[in-house]
């Protein structure tokens, strides 16, 4: 079973140390927002989990869709040292059909260890009696163990999804995508079609490509012989500034919202003072909105067509977002003493 279900694609909150279970009340983002999960998530101490495009840097801005392979990278201001962190949140809606199960996504923050990571379970499995929400969950709980593994400062991403996906053992495949900011700057791995874009200045600097064999067909992670292995995923390095934003996502956000969609959403967000978590919560539901939508064209409408499907509109499915603020400890001081 190493295949994308052809149909239209469709985490529990955890709190204490890998502690499970499954929240059925209404509303599925962060609960301190005033919503509740119904989803599935693992968290551990430091930790909270849950569950085609160009790629490159780029120097567009929110009202362009297209980005190019472009930019040397060494003409821009970087700090990425020990004196920047990860300020993040996330927001999880679940398919609306999947709702009373969890869905099939999964992610997790590590604050502490400044890394952040999503993954999406392959619906197909669903055909076999198999939720592949637990393979992406599992995996996303060994990425988490790993991570704290990490010297650090220090964290690979690549050597984490290793480690991640060796000890996964239930049924089931799933795409990952993992982060990190390390003292030398932003580090990821991603495989599949999930991924991560950075915002500047209220331009999309970069997008990570998608991965896959087919159209609708990821790459993805298996517990069995015909995975695709964690060393055919992309691994980026990217310096970084104070003020960067990092949205990381499932196929759920980028196959209904363009990047100028999102950095229109993140560049607002910024100008009203919202926090992380909130900014997640608005971008998911866009993406929500546009997936349920049938006379607007979108990234999946436009790379079905190119396929040679007819198909328009969104794709209503599983939508994790993950945003990170970068920011410096200079910056946070200076805040703390102001409002003193």
């Amino acid at each position: 079973m190493n295949s994308r279900n052809k149909k239209q694609s469709e985490s529990f909150s955890l709190y204490g140390y890998f502690m499970y279970h499954v929240a059925k009340t209404s509303g599925s983002c962060n609960q301190f927002l005033g919503f509740e999960w119904k989803s599935f998530h693992i968290s551990s101490l430091a930790c909270l989990t849950a569950g085609t495009s160009p790629d490159g840097f780029s120097d567009n801005c929110v009202h362009d869709d297209q980005l190019t392979n472009s930019a040397d990278s060494s003409d821009r201001k970087t700090l990425s040292d020990r004196s920047l962190k990860l300020l993040s949140g996330s927001c999880y809606l679940p398919h609306p059909e999947k709702e009373e199960t969890g869905g099939e996504d999964a992610h997790f923050i590590c604050s502490d260890e400044q890394a952040i990571g999503v993954a999406d379970g392959v619906g197909g499995w669903a055909d076999l009696g198999i939720d592949a929400g637990k393979y992406a969950r599992e995996l996303m709980s060994n990425s988490v163990s790993a991570v704290q593994d990490e010297p650090q400062g220090s964290v690979d991403p690549a050597r984490v999804l290793e480690k991640a996906y060796t000890n996964t053992k239930a049924k089931g495949s799933s795409t990952a995508c993992i982060i990190a900011l390390t003292n030398q700057g932003l580090n990821a791995i991603n495989l599949g079609d999930s991924g991560f874009m950075i915002v500047r200045d209220g331009c999309t600097v970069f997008r990570s490509p998608a991965q896959q064999h087919d159209f609708n067909f990821t790459y993805q992670l298996e517990n069995g012989s015909n995975s695709d292995l964690p060393s055919s995923g992309q691994v980026f390095s990217i310096p970084v500034a104070p003020g960067d934003v990092i949205i990381a996502g499932t196929d759920g956000l980028f196959d209904n919202l363009y990047n100028n969609d999102i950095t229109a959403v993140v560049v607002h967000a910024v100008r009203a003072g919202l926090d992380p978590q909130v900014t997640a919560q608005k971008i998911a539901a866009l993406a929500r909105q546009r997936a349920q939508e049938r006379d607007r064209q979108t990234p999946f409408s436009a790379a079905a067509q190119e396929a040679g499907f007819r198909y328009y509109g969104g794709k209503l499915d599983d939508i994790t977002v993950v945003v990170s603020y970068i920011t410096s400890f200079k910056d946070d001081e200076s805040s703390s003493s102001s409002s003193r």
